[in-house]
């Protein structure tokens, strides 16, 4: 009986057709879920007519995909039985895992991408994609196939995983190493295998290599905008290390050894980037991947591809102008170590330089150069380190602007020049890249002036814990002050009563006196920085509460948008009938974002150095509360002792007017017992009778 055909609303029992994910050559995919569970199915089905090679082709993909099980490969699943029925001919369908993130041609054809790929994301492709292609000759198959549209992305635990898909070109190796056959997209295909020649697995460094140059710099390596077998001749006699070729305007080819700018990479990256491409971009088949290691068994060019991923790389911000720094660090290096490097590049002084993270936390001195760069964590765009220049406060530049491409320096120069629209494609794309470029830049400094704002609130949290020490020691010591100050009146008071029967000492009471007027002065150092403390909280709060600690962006993410249609637009059009035009438009949002971004900046500065200058105030007031700290100390010690003074100033009192029973004379020595209490009862209890004997 034959089976009705396929059905777009078509559902089989639980599950539930949702969308059509994609339409190949001889099959389609779609996408199924299941109304209990929500699992989602991805299900390849055959076109009713297939040619016998294209049946065994099919066949053969799914044996293959059966025996694979790597998590940079995507995964076959079990057919359901509901779903079984949908086939429209007797081939078997493919059930594979569900990569909700699309495939990596949907992210290279984002306007954003139209220069490359973000660093964090090249690494991540490299990877992943490097480790799938690594299992897959491990296990004797060539893909043949591989292209953006068939490496497709999963979120995996907040991470972006790359897979390979679609093994329908794949060649089994089981039967010999050389292959003669192929019938697939000619844009990423080694040349051996667009000449029908025989090849090996090196076919698939070729693809590999072609698909990271062009999510490196957005565009093929090879004259892009022809087809490989309008290229071949002339970039057959390309050098060894020639990663790139392009037309100019006279038609002639030129060739490079290195990645063009603009492109995403950090100056680190560059130079291991480019030796690996040289490997995978060779021309000559057999010297492609260069040697194999006998250790290893793997091809030179895996071996860099670790290495590239084995880099420990710290990105540092120079808030001071703008610019980003990379460094490479070395096993086990220092801080200190790495603060020469930078303080070669910077002319930023060791001793002036703070480093925080995003968090607002200083790195420790104490701690390898390494605590700068976070496990798991690739790519300058993804965590960079914040630098400062503690010798100065106040940041007003000059700060080093993105660097225009030379093509689109020329439309600044001349909006109005007509170009043709092949060429102009490329550069309005730059240019885009340009004005995207110019808005994160803006981004990552203001994450830095958040850095120092996350750090001046963390020494005002220092600050209010030490204030609150300060304010508990100056309390008890009031308390001290206070109760000795009582004494003293008492005792001054008491003096006075007693001094007409002849017991007197001037010496005693002006000491008592400088005492007095010395314990006024103990606490008045604490009430002075405590006003200084109260108004600094006060700033700060401020700072928190100013418009300017919130991102300014919203003018340069219109203009972002902007920029982007009229790129949009642009592809739109078509050679045909639209053969040339200009750019005044495009130049137009250039310089409005570059107007924009300045003044920004000028904000963003204006309210960082009023950041740094509260910050200072903390750092200056450290030393005063430590100093008060000690002179509180002292002073409680002081009391102590003024305390036992004034305790042995009446025993000796009391001495000498026992034993002489005469005129109270001035102090000459210390009296025993000074460590006892002495009190003015007891006192007047012993002068009572002194004065009846004398009488």
């Amino acid at each position: 009986m034959e089976k009705p055909p396929f059905r777009q609303n078509q559902n089989c029992g639980d599950w539930e057709l949702k969308e059509r994910l994609g339409m190949g050559g001889f099959a389609h995919v779609y996408l199924y879920q299941h109304r209990e569970t929500n699992e989602k199915l991805a299900v390849k089905m055959c076109r009713l007519e297939l040619t016998p090679r294209n049946k065994d082709r099919w066949s053969r993909e799914i044996q293959i995909m059966k025996k694979l099980n790597h998590i940079n490969v995507v995964t076959a699943r079990d057919v359901p039985e509901e779903v079984t029925h949908i086939s429209l001919n007797d081939l078997p369908l493919l059930a594979m895992e569900y990569c909700s993130r699309g495939d990596l041609r949907k992210m290279l054809s984002k306007p954003e991408n139209c220069c490359g790929l973000k660093e964090s994301e090249v690494l991540s492709l490299i990877n992943d994609v490097g480790s799938g292609i690594q299992y897959l000759h491990k296990n004797k198959i060539i893909h043949r196939d591989l292209k953006p549209e068939n490496i497709v992305l999963q979120d995996i635990s907040g991470k972006l995983v790359h897979k390979i898909i679609d093994l329908g070109y794949a060649k089994d190796l089981d039967q010999g190493s050389l292959c003669t056959s192929f019938v697939g997209t000619l844009q990423y295909l080694a040349p051996e295998l667009f000449e029908n020649k025989p090849y090996t697995v090196t076919v698939d460094y070729w693809s590999f290599g072609t698909m990271l140059f062009e999510c490196s710099c957005g565009f093929r390596p090879f004259l892009h905008n022809l087809q490989p077998v309008q290229w071949a001749s002339k970039v057959r006699n390309k050098g060894p290390k020639d990663i790139m070729a392009v037309e100019e305007l006279n038609g002639e080819v030129k060739f490079s050894t290195q990645l063009p700018y603009p492109n995403n990479l950090s100056r680190t990256l560059l130079k291991p980037m480019e030796a690996l491409l040289q490997l995978m971009l060779n021309w000559d088949p057999v010297q492609r991947g260069g040697r194999v290691s006998p250790e290893s068994k793997k091809p030179l060019c895996f071996e860099v591809l670790e290495q590239i991923l084995s880099m420990k790389v710290v990105h540092i911000l120079n808030m001071t102008t703008a610019q980003v720094h990379s460094f490479q660090l070395t096993a086990d290096e220092n801080l200190h170590s790495l603060q020469k490097r930078i303080e070669a590049e910077t002319k930023i002084d060791v001793a002036n330089q703070e480093l925080l993270q995003e968090t607002g936390v200083s790195l420790d001195p104490r701690k390898p150069a390494a605590q700068c760069v976070l496990d798991g964590v690739r790519g300058w765009d993804s965590y960079i380190v914040y630098l400062f220049d503690k010798s100065i406060t106040t940041y007003s530049g000059p700060f080093s602007a993105r660097q225009l491409s030379d093509k689109v320096h020329t439309i600044v120069q001349d909006a109005k020049k007509q170009l043709p629209l092949v060429v102009l494609k490329k550069i309005w794309g730059e240019a885009v890249s340009y004005i995207c470029g110019l808005k994160e830049d803006y981004s990552r400094l203001f994450q830095g002036q958040r850095a120092a704002m996350l750090s001046l609130l963390r020494y005002n949290t220092n600050l209010t814990r030490c204030k609150n020490n300060m304010f508990g020691f100056s309390q008890q010591l009031k308390a001290k002050l206070d109760f000795f100050k009582s004494s003293i009146q008492y005792d001054l008071e008491k003096y006075s009563d007693q001094m007409h029967y002849g017991i007197s000492s001037e010496k005693m009471l002006k000491a008592w006196q400088e005492n007095e007027e010395r314990a006024a002065a103990f606490v008045a150092e604490v009430n002075h920085l405590d006003d200084e403390i109260l108004a600094l909280h006060s700033e700060i709060v401020e700072l928190q509460r100013s418009p300017y600690a919130r991102r300014q962006g919203d003018k340069m993410e219109q203009l972002e948008e902007k920029a982007i249609e009229l790129y949009k637009q642009l592809k739109m059009k078509s050679p045909e009938t639209d053969m040339s035009t200009d750019s005044t438009e495009m130049v137009k949002a250039i310089i409005q974002t570059v107007q924009n971004q300045d003044k920004v900046l000028k904000d963003l500065y204006t309210h960082l150095s009023k950041i740094l200058i509260s910050k200072q105030k903390i750092i200056d007031l450290f030393p005063r509360i430590e100093k008060t700290l000690e002179n509180i100390k002292d002073a409680d010690t002081t009391v102590m002792q003024m305390q036992i003074k004034r305790q042995r100033e009446f025993w000796h009192l009391l001495k000498i007017a026992c034993v002489s029973g005469a005129t109270f004379l001035p102090q000459t020595q210390e009296a025993p017992g000074a460590d006892q209490d002495w009190s003015w009862t007891k006192y007047e209890t012993l002068t009572d009778k002194l004065k009846k004997r004398n009488a």
